[in-house]
């Protein structure tokens, strides 16, 4: 199953009026495995930066504007992404503004059954909250040292993490990663194989006489091939 964890970064708020999409962070995973693919785009909005919305990620207008506009990149990402689930923190808000930006291209929109709204999710698990990135990294033991403020490639590479945390597969990831599944860079999912221990000590037998006489009624029956032959003392 192929999943991308995706994030972005914006001019603001609104994705019906002027602002626009800046900055787009995919890692791409593999039966929740990172893959080594990632996609990372910094993009001109053909507009002035908010000094709220800088505030937040940094992205000036000096910084973007000799990036490329979302018109030269849009059918690129759109290929990207295609046919995989989306796994999105606060999911409406990243969707609304790539809708918004598709349709300026007449590219079909994100289609909602997509859509892994990993904020609905951790809501469902951690009812008391908070849920925000940065606190379910500190409740995962995530190290977010890195985030002094909003990137999108860095925090879809938490997000990643976060999300094997939050559907239980990381546990299964251990086994399931032989290395040779590229790793996000942060390398939490694949651990490597663990070894299987022995017991010190064999299990007593519970069974009782009765049960052990008419087992071995049984296994009489059945000839001398029967595969229990094997296992009498």
């Amino acid at each position: 199953m192929r999943e991308i964890v995706l994030d972005t970064e914006t001019t603001g708020l609104d994705a019906n009026a002027t602002d626009r999409v800046v900055e787009i962070g995919c890692v791409e995973l593999m039966n929740h495995i990172p893959s080594g693919q990632s996609y990372h785009v910094y993009i001109n909005p053909e507009r002035t930066m908010p000094r709220a919305a800088f505030e937040v990620h940094g992205l000036s207008d000096e910084f973007l504007k000799d990036k490329p506009k979302f018109r030269q990149i849009g059918q690129e990402f759109a290929r990207f992404i295609d046919g995989a689930r989306l796994v999105i923190h606060n999911a409406s808000f990243d969707v609304g503004f790539l809708n918004a930006e598709f349709a300026r291209l007449g590219i079909p929109a994100i289609r909602p059954e997509l859509v892994v709204d990993t904020l609905q999710l951790a809501r469902r698990k951690h009812p008391a909250g908070p849920n925000s990135l940065d606190a379910l990294c500190g409740r995962y033991g995530i190290d977010n040292s890195k985030r002094s403020r909003h990137g999108a490639l860095l925090d879809a590479e938490l997000l990643a993490e976060v999300y094997i945390e939050l559907i239980g597969g990381k546990q299964a990831a251990l086994f399931l990663n032989d290395g040779s599944a590229g790793q996000s860079g942060r390398g939490s999912a694949g651990a490597g194989r663990r070894g299987t221990q022995q017991r010190p000590a064999l299990l007593p037998d519970r069974s009782t006489e009765a049960e052990r006489q008419a087992h071995a009624a049984f296994v009489a029956k059945l000839g001398d091939n029967a595969i229990w032959k094997l296992y009498e003392d």
